[in-house]
């Protein structure tokens, strides 16, 4: 039997809408739901595979179950701005697919799905309904299948029902289904019902009577009982009132004739077209299309007539070289360079054979232009080549133009910014090994990918000068580059026999936290198993919990937090899996990053993944090293300098975007308290409680010090509450008096919210923009994310920017003075340089001189240092 999937559309982009981040374009238009629209809809596409395809819509306009009904579905809230916004998008796709779109004024889409089930049934044609809805339940027969999608933690299924499958499930046939809902009511569509009946009980009274007809038919029935009769006898009116809005009309006024639903070939340029806009890559990928041939020439045709050389003769290659603004990409896994001058021109060469070439290229003054800068310089370092010059990386300029991107690869960049399709990488990212695409010519495909560069920088310099980001990536950026490629190459050592001392202290005590919970729960049980946790603190110790979820009792650290006075065994379960992660986590996977060359960690500093400009680490995570509780300082004692000729300093800034945030708000009092060089936190304790500095209790400068940082973190009175275990109203007295104290503060988060609601964005100090969607949502906590962002991000970003110049100024100093000490970590707010001993003095002078003039704010920067053998020592 041949088969039509027709789509309850407005029931899945609703489903798509809540289960897919708030996504949007760069310029702003938001894309989630048609996003997971079309992943839900290719999924099922491809296991119906159906002979024809249709998609019903509701329309906007009231419909006859309205002019029946003033109440229906009137408790529903209005389609949010950012879902309404994406529904004639999504109109656009399924014509650009060929996908025939039926609607009628005055009937909902469940009424024509219902209406192409009646002509399915009458045609022979087996009808898929694919919704999020259950009312179509009651349309299921042998001939019609409904496919019930569900979505749970952004995986999507479906339950297929027939009318077997229908009565086995909900006990009723697919035509009682609409009794039932006549009895039961629905309160997502505001269908009265029978008022004081539920689904247990109308659900019997269907299995008795099979009707409403029949119930009332049978009221005096020994059946039902006295206390359902009233409330039968009195809600009759609604219950056939009920049935005729929940029964779907199958008979539409609408032309649906199948073999016009036919699957037909898509429209591809159109579609291209529409998924460029919408910077839905993968999908153009995966449906491999291409740009209209008609369409005006785009960088993709320009590239087609270009001509590729693979260069073998040394002299050539050196004569290809000697020239300025060359844009290179080295391919390790080929052992090949591409590189070009002009977008006409594509070059390839090997790296075996030419290194003194290369060498003499990578090397010499000439400007040069590369994608994923650090890794190149990483590369070439192992081969002995000292990169220089090379002042554009195309993943860096995008990272400023859009901080809030994925992934910054070579693909995804050329695809969104230039709508050109490049073979990908199997890695994809933005790591150097660009592999040889699997193609007929992986020459050509990697010198496509060289030009592409060359296209990439011409496209974003002319972005960063509209964007005013162009110095920002000059002098702080590009320079940053080579700083992290020189901390990644130098490492930094790990005290190997200590760490795996300290592993075995932990399993130790590990050890010993599992016999002392075995015994107070009685027995032996999986402490890591949520499942077998939950039963025993609930089920067997009668542990009370207010946090349940559909798999059964939770037993995350904040309910175990709430219960560890209730019983002696959940102070040791919190300790125990504070000893595991640490254990697994820190003492495991350290070991397991650590190069057995050098014995050292070689962290990888990423540059390009927060939106607020902070660098982060991986492999391993230096900046995420555990210091709240003694024992997981203990890690820090793991990494040492690297011989007894070495001790590490730390350089660590003070307050640094407390400090940002007087200068940024111009607030004369935080000014003062930092230029007098008073305790700021003190000195907020002071005036949020109205004392003297002198009467500053432990416990209020505590409170002031979680004001001063929450509100840099856009901290609203609840978190406030539940850090300092005070009541929301004192809370919220504290952060009143808190703004009262500082008045140019509160003005400059009106202000910059404001700003950034008009203007779409937020910049910091030296011009990082961030732009900021989220304001326009309607949904009030992606509003309120909004606003926090706009609120911080000037400052987290300006105290980035500072801690990044001072890398810049720090290393090229060391380098300047040809010192032996080399600055190995960047962690926060702090810099650690491996100091040479007789050079600890020199560099200290360094530390304090760069960092605390890294930039000139109204109020001082101050830099706090130690010294130490370990990491440990310097705290």
């Amino acid at each position: 039997m041949e088969k039509l999937l027709i789509l309850d559309a407005n029931s899945i982009v609703n489903r798509a809408f809540y289960a897919v981040r708030l996504l949007t374009t760069k310029e702003g238009a938001h894309t989630n739901a048609i996003f997971g629209f079309l992943n839900i809809l290719f999924k099922y596409m491809d296991e119906i595979r159906p002979d024809y395809i249709a998609a019903a819509f509701d329309l906007p306009q009231p419909t006859f179950r309205h002019e029946m009904y003033d109440g229906y579905k009137a408790t529903r809230h209005k389609m949010p701005d950012e879902l309404a916004e994406q529904i004639p998008v999504l109109k656009e796709v399924l014509s650009a697919m060929n996908i025939k779109i039926y609607e009628k004024p005055g009937f909902e889409a469940d009424d024509v799905i219902g209406t192409a089930a009646r002509v399915c049934t009458e045609e022979n044609v087996c009808c898929c309904v694919l919704t999020g809805d259950r009312d179509d339940l009651q349309l299921a027969s042998q001939n019609v299948l409904i496919h019930l999608v569900t979505t749970r933690m952004g995986n999507t299924s479906t339950e297929v029902f027939d009318d077997k499958k229908v009565q086995e499930k909900y006990g009723v046939t697919p035509e009682e289904f609409i009794d039932l809902k006549a009895i039961m009511g629905d309160s997502s569509d505001n269908i009265p019902g029978v008022r004081g009946i539920g689904e247990k009980g109308a659900t019997a009274l269907i299995q008795a009577f099979h009707s409403v007809d029949g119930i009332y038919e049978n009221l005096n029935s020994d059946k039902i009982t006295n206390a359902i009769r009233k409330k039968l006898e009195a809600g009759k009116s609604d219950a056939y009132m009920s049935k005729n809005l929940a029964t779907i009309d199958r008979n539409v006024p609408i032309d649906i004739v199948i073999p016009e639903t036919k699957v037909a070939p898509y429209d591809t340029g159109a579609l291209f077209d529409l998924f460029t806009r919408l910077e839905f890559r993968s999908f153009i990928k995966k449906l491999e299309l291409t740009p209209e041939k008609d369409a005006p020439e785009t960088e993709a045709d320009i590239f087609e007539h270009a001509a590729f050389e693979s260069v073998s003769d040394k002299n050539r290659l050196k004569e290809l070289l000697n020239q300025d603004n060359i844009c290179f990409l080295p391919d390790r896994i080929e052992d090949k360079i591409a590189f070009c001058t002009d977008k006409q021109h594509g070059f390839s060469a090997d790296i075996a054979g030419n290194e003194d070439i290369w060498k003499a290229f990578l090397e010499s003054p000439q400007k040069k232009c590369t994608h994923s800068l650090k890794d190149t310089l990483v590369f070439f370092s192992k081969l002995g080549i000292d990169a220089k010059n090379i002042d554009f990386d195309t993943a860096i300029a995008a990272y400023l133009l859009e901080p809030s991107r994925r992934s910054y690869d070579i693909e995804g960049l050329a695809a969104d910014f230039l709508h050109i399709t490049l073979e990908e990488s199997d890695e994809g990212g933005t790591q150097l090994s660009l592999e040889s695409a699997l193609s007929d010519d992986g020459d050509t495909a990697l010198m496509k990918k060289a030009l592409a560069v060359l296209a990439l920088k011409e496209y974003e310099i002319e972005q960063m000068e509209r964007q005013e980001v162009n110095e920002l990536f000059a002098t702080i950026e590009m320079p940053l580059v080579y700083v992290l490629a020189s901390m990644e190459e130098i490492g930094f050592t790990v005290d190997q026999k200590r760490l795996t001392e300290f592993g075995k202290i932990l399993s130790a005590e590990q050890d010993n936290l599992t016999q002392e919970i075995y015994e107070l729960a009685g027995h032996e049980f999986n402490i890591n198993s949520p499942k077998q946790l939950a039963t025993v603190l609930f089920d067997e110790l009668g542990l009370k919990s207010k946090k349940k979820t559909k798999s059964g009792y939770s037993t995350n650290a904040e309910v175990l937090e709430k219960l560890r006075f209730a019983h002696p065994i959940v102070d040791k379960i919190l300790e125990y899996r504070k000893i595991s992660k640490l254990n697994s986590t820190y003492v495991d996977g350290l070991m397991a990053v650590i190069d057995k060359k050098t014995g050292k960690v070689h962290s990888s500093f990423n540059q390009t993944v927060t939106v607020t400009g902070r660098i982060s680490s991986t492999e391993p995570n230096l900046q995420n090293i555990p210091v709240r509780t003694e024992l997981g300082r203990e890690m820090r004692r793991m990494f040492v300098a690297e011989s007894e000729e070495y001790v590490l300093v730390d350089a660590d800034y003070s307050q640094i975007e407390l400090r940002v945030l007087a200068h940024i708000a111009g607030d004369e009092n935080m000014i003062e308290a930092f230029r007098s060089g008073f305790d700021i936190h003190a000195s907020t304790a002071a005036k949020v409680f109205g004392v003297s500095p002198d009467s500053v209790s432990g416990e209020m400068r505590s409170a002031a010090k979680a004001i001063n940082f929450g509100l840099v973190y856009g901290m609203g009175e609840f978190s406030l509450s539940q850090d300092l275990h005070i009541s929301l109203k004192e809370a919220k007295a504290y952060i009143d008096d808190y703004l009262g104290s500082y008045p140019n503060v509160k003005k400059y988060m009106k202000d910059t919210v404001d700003f950034a609601k008009e203007y779409g964005y937020v910049k910091t100090m030296f011009g990082r923009r961030r732009d900021i969607p989220e304001l326009k949502s309607s949904n009030y906590q992606t509003r309120s994310f909004g606003e926090r962002a706009a609120m911080n991000t000037p400052v987290q970003g300006t105290a980035a920017d500072i801690i990044k110049l001072a890398m810049i100024n720090v290393s090229r100093r060391l380098k300047q003075e040809n010192l032996k000490s080399r600055l190995i970590l960047q962690v926060h707010d702090e810099l650690i340089v491996e100091a040479e001993k007789t050079e600890v003095d020199q560099v200290c002078r360094i530390l304090k001189t760069e960092m605390e003039n890294a930039a000139s704010l109204l109020v001082p920067l101050k830099v706090d240092m130690q010294t130490g053998h370990s990491w440990y020592d310097t705290k």
